[in-house]
């Protein structure tokens, strides 16, 4: 792990901590789980379940291997308030907030 990483997981863990109003200890183990999601996606596609902005529940399929030929532009400056990844299955972009992760499997 690098020095930027944890750096990553207790910016995560702070913003947790003010927008959701849970315990420092959850927020961080959230903020640890979006790290280890984060490192299997670049590794391999990964499984996982996060609350839609209208409360439903999305199960996807992601990725950040072998994907750097479909980005098109800039994009946004990672603000450490979502995760993007690459969907698999409609072969697309996509991101989630934080703050909506609900588990990898």
């Amino acid at each position: 792990m690098k020095k930027n990483d944890l750096k990553t997981i207790m910016c995560r863990a702070w913003h947790l901590f003010r927008s959701t109003e849970k315990t420092f200890a959850v927020c961080l183990s959230k903020a640890w789980a979006l790290w280890r999601l984060t490192r299997q996606m670049r590794a391999d596609v990964v499984r996982f379940a996060y609350e839609k902005a209208d409360g439903s529940l999305r199960k996807a399929c992601g990725t950040l291997r072998g994907v750097a030929s479909t980005v098109k532009g800039a994009g946004r400056p990672d603000d450490g308030q979502t995760v993007k990844y690459y969907d698999v299955e409609a072969a697309g972009w996509r991101s989630f907030r934080v703050e909506n992760f609900v588990t990898a499997y």
